[in-house]
């Protein structure tokens, strides 16, 4: 596989986000990603020096590149809890609108803090973008 700047890791993901360093921050990126693992199942994994993934999918790029990737995940930025749903938000137009406050781009949502945002819909989101992948990305037997 070519070289990614955001390749899997063997850091420990609890650690990293118990080391966030705005409490805050730190509550909310550890409740997501609580809610990421039970959803999903999958154990979280460090991807590069500040993304908490879950999940793996193999894929190639239009040059023919071989890469993985998380299927879905989280980074406790400082400007916002970004949460990855790949493959993208703008699918979700309808949920978005009553997530609560946020920005997103194409497959980022960016979350000031979790307060006033409805759980509920960040779950679905989160469900949905997971079934997205699968759908796209079967994912092989015995690989999370």
């Amino acid at each position: 596989m070519s070289d990614m700047k955001t390749v899997e890791t063997d850091a420990d993901p609890h650690a990293f986000l118990a080391a966030v360093a705005h409490p805050g921050r730190r509550a909310d990126a550890q409740a997501v990603a609580a809610m990421m693992q039970r959803v999903t199942g999958w154990p979280p994994r460090m991807w590069g020096e500040s993304i908490v993934g879950f999940g793996a999918y193999d894929y190639r790029r239009r040059d023919g590149s071989a890469h993985r990737f998380f299927r879905v995940g989280l980074a406790p930025r400082k400007a916002a809890l970004t949460i990855y749903l790949m493959p993208g938000v703008a699918r979700h137009a309808a949920l978005l609108a009553k997530l609560g406050p946020h920005r997103h781009s194409v497959s980022c949502l960016y979350l000031g803090r979790l307060r006033g945002i409805d759980m509920e819909v960040l779950e679905t989101l989160v469900r949905r973008s997971v079934a997205d992948m699968a759908a796209l990305y079967p994912q092989p037997e015995g690989d999370a």
